[in-house]
């Protein structure tokens, strides 16, 4: 079975796939706590406060690309630059619907993303980022 992470992130504006990684990290007991931001900036927000504490950072952040007000690649450039700040480094995974190559490769070569998973996410990716993330 794999470890239960204490705090998952998602930033993503899409209900039903917000709806679908609840329902998978709570089943199979992979995460304590979720909480969602249906966009970039409500998400920088958070990660800005002064007073936030090591325990409201989150170990996995599951980030969209395509968002209103504040879309996941301008998140990325405000988040590498407050992300020295934090006390822990969260894994941060880009997760899209888009199946432009280029989006990938772009997402790849940003230092804070871990990885780059297309739309649906499966189960046995989660279970594979929850024991990376653990270990």
């Amino acid at each position: 079975m794999p470890p239960t992470l204490k705090l998952t992130c998602i930033i993503d504006d899409d209900t039903v796939y917000i709806k679908l990684v609840k329902k998978l990290l709570q089943l199979k007991k992979l995460c304590e706590k979720i909480i969602v931001f249906k966009n970039g900036k409500e998400a920088i927000d958070y990660f800005s406060q002064e007073n936030l504490e090591i325990q409201q950072l989150p170990e996995l952040i599951l980030l969209d690309l395509n968002m209103p007000v504040m879309n996941g690649w301008e998140f990325l450039e405000q988040y590498n630059q407050l992300k020295s700040n934090l006390g822990l480094k969260p894994s941060l995974y880009v997760v899209s619907s888009s199946i432009d190559p280029m989006d990938s490769e772009k997402a790849k070569n940003i230092d804070s993303v871990q990885d780059y998973i297309s739309k649906p996410i499966s189960l046995k990716t989660f279970e594979t980022i929850c024991n990376v993330i653990a270990s």
